[in-house]
Parts: C-alpha cells; structure tokens; sequence
C-alpha cells in the first residue's frame, strides 16, 4: 500500500473514499496481525507531544517501535490543557516519567492568527471555546510549552522535559534550550 494519501484509482472507480481505502487496508494489516503480548504502559516510560503534521513521521525519526512511547499529537504541538490531560494520564496512571516535544519548521500555525477564531464565530455563529495558539517564532513557542509542562500541578514529573524543533527538509531535530 502507498503512504499517499490520494485515493487508489478502484476505489475512484468505485465511488470509494480515502476512508474506505483506510478501512480495506486495516483488513488487510488485521490479516496477519498478532496480539503483540504488551500493555499500554510504554516500555521506554516516555510521552512524545508533537504536531499533527503529516511530514512527521516520529516513529521513524526518532527509531521508535510500537509499544515506546506515548504520543500525543495536535495542531503545532501545543501543549494545551487537553494535552496536560493526557500527560497527567500518561505519567500518573500509566508510568511515564520523561516528556519530548517536538515541533517542526515551517508549521501551519506560523501562518495563522487568532484571527482564525472570530472568522469561524462570523461563519457559525459561535465562538470557538479553544485557542488558536498561532506563533511566530517556532523557538519561543517550544519554550512556552516547556513551560507548561515544567509548571503543570497535575505532572508528577517534570525533571526530564525536553523541546525540540523537527526540520522538515533535513529531518534532522535542534534541541531548544529552556532558558
């Protein structure tokens, strides 16, 4: 199967969509599928919060296997309060201890503005009751995250939080300093 994300011609043909050829490929996945014998608890006590964008392939870039880590991932790699949420899960239920995040070069936030909500509110009718969380600096913004991780009352650890910034033209990471 392609790791495109353009719709097989059958499926074209057919009057499929991208979620049908998603769903006839996880059959095909589940056909040789066997219970790998793990629990959810990651095997390297880690939780990768990183953005949605479809250029990031973390597995392979940082030479996870299934069962490493948890990964939590949204628009920018924002630490939001859902993402606090999740963390607090991660570490407190689940095991977790250090926290990686990683945002990545020319992001899609960089080029939008909290303008973005009041454009949906004129359109809908209702205001968002989320931030966009738009930046400019990619930098500043993984600090800010760090931050909100490093301060959260609900993270039992937060010693071991690092910020990172994927380039999306060399794959390489930057570490950020927190400072």
């Amino acid at each position: 199967m392609s790791t495109s994300a353009h719709p097989s011609a059958d499926a074209i043909r057919t009057g499929g969509t991208v979620t049908d050829r998603l769903v006839e490929a996880n059959e095909h996945y589940a056909a040789d599928f066997s219970n790998p014998g793990m629990d959810a608890r990651p095997v390297l006590r880690v939780a990768v919060v990183a953005c949605m964008d479809a250029r990031l392939d973390l597995h392979a870039a940082l030479g996870l296997e299934l069962g490493d880590c948890h990964t939590i991932r949204n628009a920018g790699g924002v630490v939001t309060d859902d993402v606090i949420r999740s963390l607090t899960i991660s570490q407190r239920a689940l095991g977790t201890r250090s926290v990686m995040l990683v945002h990545h070069t020319n992001c899609g936030l960089e080029s939008l503005t909290e303008d973005f909500r009041h454009e949906l509110e004129d359109e809908v009718g209702q205001r968002p009751a989320w931030a966009v969380e738009a930046f400019r600096d990619v930098d500043q913004d993984v600090r800010q995250s760090m931050q909100r991780v490093r301060t959260s009352p609900f993270l039992l650890h937060s010693d071991d939080v690092r910020g990172f910034v994927f380039d999306v033209t060399t794959g390489l990471l930057r570490e950020i300093d927190p400072a």
